[in-house]
């Protein structure tokens, strides 16, 4: 009983360690497989376009914000993707967004229709 009292904090920082190692391992376990992957960033195409319409040109951050919103609601494993890489997604899915604008007038007319 005396080494419990005089040794407290060993089986403390164990509880901590382990509660840490649960976290990783749980973050971990919950990230996107490479299918998944694929959906998100087709999915995005879709995203990228809605924000365009909605909100126009020169409004970038807010369009990201919106369209962060948007896909951790669709997707709940994005939460554990960081943000940079989101973003990265974010910008391939406006390229293809954009060749689409260039090529296809009928998704421009559906961008600038109020």
């Amino acid at each position: 009983m005396e080494w419990i009292v005089n040794n407290w904090y060993l089986p403390f920082v164990f509880l901590v360690v382990l509660a840490i190692a649960a976290i990783i391992i749980t973050k971990f376990y919950y990230l996107p497989t490479k299918e998944q992957i694929k959906n998100i960033k087709e999915w995005l195409l879709y995203a990228v376009t809605e924000a365009e319409k909605q909100f126009g040109t020169g409004t970038g951050k807010l369009k990201l914000r919106q369209v962060y919103d948007w896909a951790v609601i669709k997707f709940p494993c994005l939460q554990f993707v960081k943000f940079e890489v989101f973003s990265k997604w974010v910008d391939e899915a406006l390229e293809i967004m954009r060749e689409l604008l260039k090529k296809n007038q009928t998704v421009l007319e559906y961008i600038e229709e109020t």
